[in-house]
């Protein structure tokens, strides 16, 4: 029997919350936040391990409620966790070392100032998290910005909104006297008042269309956002790659979690010395790999998505493409039952222009990895990407206008802590993950304190014609 949430029956979980509702809720992660916000780097993160506990001996529930409420199937929902556990646990230890307050240069003209700069939390930051990994997309959101010490209110996906209750009853069985992270669920109605709720920062996970939107509803406050929108990625195989690895990640970026993820890999370019054989091995390797019920992968989450998958094998196939594996036939609602790959397909097309978000895979010829990778940047998105070659992929993956990309692998850089994770172009701005990430939740704050009198007073009215003759010669010698 699935899982629901203990604190919350099911039909409050799928309820869409109005404005008044998502305005008490922010109310009270507001009142919530000073006091966690005091607690220090140190403590904050001792308090997001405990919860990592928790979600860990509870783990059954919530794989549960991934394969019930997103379709996964168990493994990738392990993979999904795995991923998840990592990013919160970097995000608790390094919060210190990355936002703590340093000390800067002053500099020759400002010696007599010390001068510090620390990264403060923003105060109270809405998340508005999507249905394809509802689990690791906002808890590279919820984390990193709980570890900076804001509060949270999240809104999951109204897809798996028992996803995003179950975080909040963690949470709280963890951390019972700090209410800094609530959830509110409903649509985009929902979301659209979360933005307009005095957040003090959103950060959306989603299309872009609805990213777009999302930034316009925080436009007239001012409110800043993250956006992470979806891709459109691209795996180049230059001319010395092993082949068959190639093979293995391109069905596993752009199938694994039923091709639902927005930095899976969707195009393939291979160089033509070894196209063939790449055509001909993933012709016999991907009718191996199954969706449905017992296969590989899950079910598409969302029924619509079926519609996007079937018109763009149906475009590719008008314009002349080859389904060399699966094809229309494979759309078996609710599931795409295997791999689809498609060859030859032109570059107008939806299936290279668009984001699929399912398991088909575009393979098309190129002269080279120079070209492989040019075809690759023509894309309006720009989030991940992928690599393989014996000689030169670090220089080639240098060369995609991406985020992100795996050199040899595919998808390897989502579960490495210490890596940014966020897009270019279409694919959105900011950075989730890593570094980068907590520093995208925390506001830095200059502070200069003032030592001792300068020997040159510049800096005041009280300065004399005498001052202002040594300064000027001063810039004269040192080019200020």
């Amino acid at each position: 029997m699935p899982y629901a949430p203990s604190t919350v029956n099911q039909e409050q979980s799928r309820a869409n919350e109005g404005p008044e509702a998502v305005r008490a809720a922010v109310g009270r992660a507001r009142d919530a936040a000073p006091a966690w916000d005091a607690l220090g780097h140190r403590e904050r993160g001792a308090r997001l391990l405990r919860w990592r506990r928790v979600m860990a001996r509870r783990m059954d529930e919530i794989v549960a409620l991934l394969e019930s409420e997103a379709g996964k199937v168990r493994a990738d929902a392990l993979v999904e966790l795995a991923a998840a556990f990592e990013h919160l646990g970097w995000a608790a230890r390094h919060a210190g070392p990355v936002l703590r307050r340093r000390t800067v240069r002053s500099g020759p003209l400002m010696f007599h100032q010390r001068s510090t700069v620390e990264y403060r939390p923003y105060g109270v930051v809405g998340v508005i998290g999507p249905w394809n990994y509802p689990v690791h997309t906002p808890l590279g959101s919820v984390s990193y910005a709980l570890a900076a010490g804001n509060a949270v209110v999240l809104k999951p996906s109204e897809h798996t909104p028992g996803t995003g209750r179950w975080l909040a009853e963690t949470f709280a069985e963890a951390v019972p006297d700090m209410p800094v992270l609530g959830v509110v669920t409903g649509d985009g109605g929902t979301g659209a008042a979360l933005c307009g709720a005095g957040v003090d920062k959103v950060a959306f996970t989603g299309s872009p269309g609805t990213g777009a939107r999302v930034l316009a509803a925080c436009a007239p406050s001012l409110t800043p956002v993250l956006l992470e929108l979806g891709g459109k990625d691209a795996l180049v195989v230059a001319g010395d790659a092993d082949v068959e690895a190639a093979v293995e990640a391109a069905l596993w970026g752009g199938c694994a979690n039923a091709g639902q993820s927005c930095a899976g890999i969707e195009r393939v370019y291979v160089a033509e010395g070894v196209y063939e054989r790449f055509l001909d091995r993933i012709t016999l390797r991907a009718p191996e790999i199954t969706g449905g019920p017992g296969g590989d992968y899950g079910r598409m989450t969302v029924p619509a998505q079926l519609d996007v998958v079937r018109r763009h094998i149906d475009d590719a196939l008008a314009r002349g493409a080859r389904a060399v594996v699966g094809g229309p036939g494979s759309v078996v609602p609710p599931y795409v039952t295997g791999p689809v790959v498609l060859a030859d397909v032109p570059e107008d097309a939806d299936a290279v222009r668009e984001e699929t978000f399912g398991p088909v895979l575009v393979v098309n010829r190129v002269r080279d990895a120079e070209e492989g990778v040019a075809r690759a940047n023509a894309s309006a998105y720009g989030l991940g990407g992928a690599v393989f070659a014996r000689r030169g992929g670090v220089r080639l993956a240098r060369e995609m206008r991406t985020g992100m990309v795996s050199v040899n692998d595919a998808l390897a850089f989502t579960a490495v802590g210490a890596l940014p994770f966020g897009g270019r172009g279409r694919s959105g701005f900011g950075r989730i993950h890593g570094a980068d990430g907590l520093r995208e939740f925390a506001a830095p704050q200059a502070v200069t304190r003032r030592r001792f009198a300068p020997p040159l007073a510049i800096q005041t009215f009280a300065r004399g014609p005498r001052d202002l003759a040594r300064f000027e010669r001063l810039l004269r010698r040192r080019g200020y």
